[in-house]
């Protein structure tokens, strides 16, 4: 009998194929791999340089750089654009613009009324001094420096004045803070722009007592005015007497000299009292003698005197 055959067939040889198909491919030459890795990092390294050679200073801002060998340079950076070293280098910014801070103080004054004070100044680095700047106070230097001098000098000045004073004379006290403040800041190459008083208020004693005092100062004003006022209606009471009198007296001596005096006045008291009823709407019913108006009697009296 033949021999059987073996029914199981045996795999190809992928290793084989795989082999020649990649000797088949045309695969990059090593010296191509390695000018493309050398570009990619040159390129890289390029364009990292170039982004970190450069700096931009906005408006308004004044920058220096600080050099890992050399420490900090005095040249100061104005607006624009600005090249460095990378990784050597870094700029530092400073806003050189007027920045406004409040600070609120309580003060003694001369005659140890406590005092509470607020204080708003406009304030900016010295853009020339930069680098002065951050030797010795940093970047936040308004911090470090703004409350110790501002709180200094509003004892210092508040204490040569009274309480009063500091009212009345708010205008000298404002000027001498100013003054002052702007000499103590240019010990640390700072510029004060504007120096204002915004508020100033005193302890509740002092000011209860201020009250009472303005209440007091009106009381008396309003007594001397009641007594000028008693006094002038005395005045005006015995000059209106002295008139009244006088008057009397010389109506007396008109009559006595000439008694028709009174056949006039009764005259002109009758004209009045006739103008009056005549405009008048109501129609009353009198006898002529109670409202003086019988001058045919008077004409028939100086008829009889006469003869």
């Amino acid at each position: 009998a033949p021999p059987q055959k073996n029914a199981r067939a045996h795999p190809p040889n992928t290793t084989a194929a795989t082999m020649q198909g990649l000797k088949a491919m045309n695969l990059p030459s090593p010296k191509m791999v390695t000018g493309l890795v050398q570009t990619v990092v040159f390129g890289g390294a390029a364009t990292y340089g170039l982004y970190n050679s450069m700096f931009n200073v906005e408006g308004g801002h004044r920058a220096i750089v600080y050099n890992r060998v050399g420490g900090i340079k005095e040249k100061i950076y104005t607006e624009g654009t600005h090249l460095m070293v990378p990784w050597f280098e870094r700029p530092i910014t400073y806003d050189v613009r007027a920045r406004a801070h409040q600070v609120t103080s309580t003060s003694g004054s001369r005659d140890l009324q406590m005092v509470n004070i607020s204080l708003r100044v406009l304030t900016r680095p010295d853009a020339s001094k930069l680098p002065t700047i951050y030797r010795s106070l940093g970047t936040d230097f308004n911090e470090r420096v703004l409350p110790s001098i501002i709180h200094e000098t509003l004892k210092s000045v508040v204490a040569q004045y009274n309480a009063s004073q500091l009212i009345t004379q708010r205008a000298q006290v404002s000027l001498a803070i100013r003054d002052l403040l702007i000499a103590r800041a240019a010990h640390f190459n700072m510029v004060m722009d504007d120096v204002s008083i915004t508020a100033l208020t005193f302890g509740k004693e002092y000011t209860a007592a201020i009250e009472a005092k303005q209440v007091a100062q009106q009381e008396a004003e309003r007594a001397k005015f009641i007594v000028e006022k008693a006094i002038q209606d005395k005045r005006s009471a015995v000059i209106k007497a002295e008139g009244e009198a006088k008057s009397a007296k010389l109506i007396g001596e008109a009559i006595k000299d000439n008694p028709a005096f009174i056949t006039l006045r009764r005259i002109e008291a009758a004209r009045d009292i006739a103008q009056t009823m005549a405009t008048s709407n109501n129609r009353i019913m009198l006898n002529a003698d109670s409202l003086l108006l019988n001058l045919a009697e008077v004409e028939t009296d100086n008829i009889r005197k006469k003869v």
